[in-house]
């Protein structure tokens, strides 16, 4: 079959059209023929030679989000699929059978759901994976009731989920943004709307006080644990490593979460729930631009320029 992979680690230009083997099924897989994957940074990481799980010969297929049709389907998933549905799914790169950047991809049936009703194709790709890690963002925060959660980064594709799940789940929430992207955040429901930059903590506080959880969708190292109250969280979808952020959260008794979107627990009924928000228009499907598979080394090199809001899709 046709992918789009590398033989060697190193910049955009080692991405190329390869001829793959068709991924067989297992057992509790479906495998999907690919019209839409997303472009994420993981796929960036991973061309660069920066995933550590990647452990089998070239050559290797990014792509973490493909939505398509069900081309065939394992035997213990043919109680929840069929073959010609509409579907998107989650996938690991990291498999020898290759990521989502080709004609076939193949994912475990827990993360695979229906495409949302009333949405394109390129739209539906955009959900699994950025869903799961902003719902995984939310559970992380570990929010038994309503409170205040911060979000800074909330004009990306992670972040603006993360806003959307926590109107959804009745918090108030205070995001930033930059003056270009003032007008997209406040679509999402936010309730309160501070400049983004490097004070941006600070104007959170001036804005609403203390927070009961930041979620940190961009600007890794910032030492958000000092606008949190006694006992909250700050949620990185980074992880940390910044001495500052460990001392400061120390001192205040704030915890600090990382999420992982392989490692989001029960994916499935999660899915389900994000497609049903898709559908109801409580969160936003955003596609950035749709561009032809051949042309992924292009889009590697914009989203290393930063600035895209949305995901950028290749289309098969």
């Amino acid at each position: 079959m046709r992918a789009i992979g590398m033989t060697t680690f190193g910049g955009p230009d080692v991405l190329h059209e390869i001829d793959h083997p068709e991924p067989e099924v297992g057992d509790h897989e479906v495998r999907v023929r690919v019209a839409a994957a997303t472009v994420n940074n993981g796929d960036l990481l991973m061309r660069r030679g920066a995933v550590h799980q990647l452990r089998h010969a070239a050559p290797w297929v990014p792509g973490m989000e493909a939505a398509g049709v069900v081309d065939a389907v394992g035997a213990g998933a043919a109680g929840r699929f069929r073959v010609g549905e509409a579907v998107t799914a989650h996938v690991w790169p990291i498999d020898p059978r290759g990521g989502a950047y080709g004609d076939l991809t193949v994912a475990h049936m827990d993360r695979v759901v229906h495409a949302p009703h009333g949405a394109s194709i390129a739209q539906a790709a955009t959900l699994p994976m950025n869903g799961l890690t902003a719902y995984g963002a939310l559970e992380a925060a570990g929010l038994r009731e309503p409170g205040t959660v911060a979000v800074i980064g909330a004009a990306g594709a992670v972040g603006g989920y993360v806003v959307q799940l926590a109107v959804a789940a009745g918090h108030r929430v205070v995001a930033d943004a930059a003056a270009t992207d003032r007008e997209l955040v406040e679509s999402l429901g936010v309730h309160v709307v501070v400049p983004r930059g490097p004070d941006v903590a600070e104007a959170v506080r001036a804005a609403v006080g203390e927070v009961d959880a930041v979620v940190l969708a961009a600007m890794p190292t910032l030492d958000a644990a000092a606008i949190v109250r006694h006992g909250g969280a700050v949620v990185s979808v980074f992880g940390f490593g910044d001495p500052v952020q460990a001392a400061t959260a120390r001192r205040r008794r704030v915890r600090l979460a990382g999420v992982v979107v392989d490692d989001v627990a029960g994916p499935a009924p999660k899915l389900r729930h994000l497609r049903e928000l898709a559908e109801s228009g409580g969160i936003t499907l955003r596609v950035a631009d749709e561009v032809p598979a051949a042309e992924a080394a292009g889009v590697h090199r914009r989203m290393e320029q930063g600035g895209v809001r949305g995901r950028i899709v290749l289309r098969f």
